[in-house]
């Protein structure tokens, strides 16, 4: 099968919809548009001309970088294109990131074991103290 691998933003409504695919809640759509505009780079995958995955970075785009919403179709799931998203975004942040900067992402559960391929590390305590986040 022929995915075509592109490096924008996705149309709202199709976001929307992968992510409900994945079992994802959706906020509003001015918040997810809001959110899909303020994003610093995109990689979108589609079947002919469905979306069937995405990946983005979000962040200052100085210091810090955090990759989000790598979502893959669950009917499309297993083929690679996960890796495919991950290595353009990896390929991208190392292309733009200066010296010192952080990379950061949170794994959906079950799927840390994915993102250490890509030198992501869990951060257990030990060596930077664990990771956290709000939720509103």
């Amino acid at each position: 099968m022929a995915y075509k691998v592109e490096l924008k933003a996705p149309a709202l409504d199709e976001f929307a919809n992968l992510r409900k695919q994945v079992k994802w809640q959706n906020p509003d759509y001015k918040t997810l548009k809001a959110s899909i505009e303020n994003s610093l780079f995109w990689v979108t995958v589609y079947d002919t001309d469905k979306l069937i995955g995405t990946g983005r970075v979000i962040g200052d785009g100085a210091m810090y970088f955090y990759i989000q919403d790598v979502i893959i179709h669950p009917e499309h799931q297993n083929k690679g294109l996960g890796s495919k998203i991950m290595n353009t975004l990896i390929r991208h942040l190392e292309s733009c990131c200066a010296p010192g900067a952080t990379i950061g992402l949170l794994a959906a559960h079950g799927k840390e074991s994915f993102y250490l391929k890509f030198g992501f590390e869990p951060r257990d305590g030990e060596s930077l103290g664990l990771g956290m986040c709000r939720f509103i």
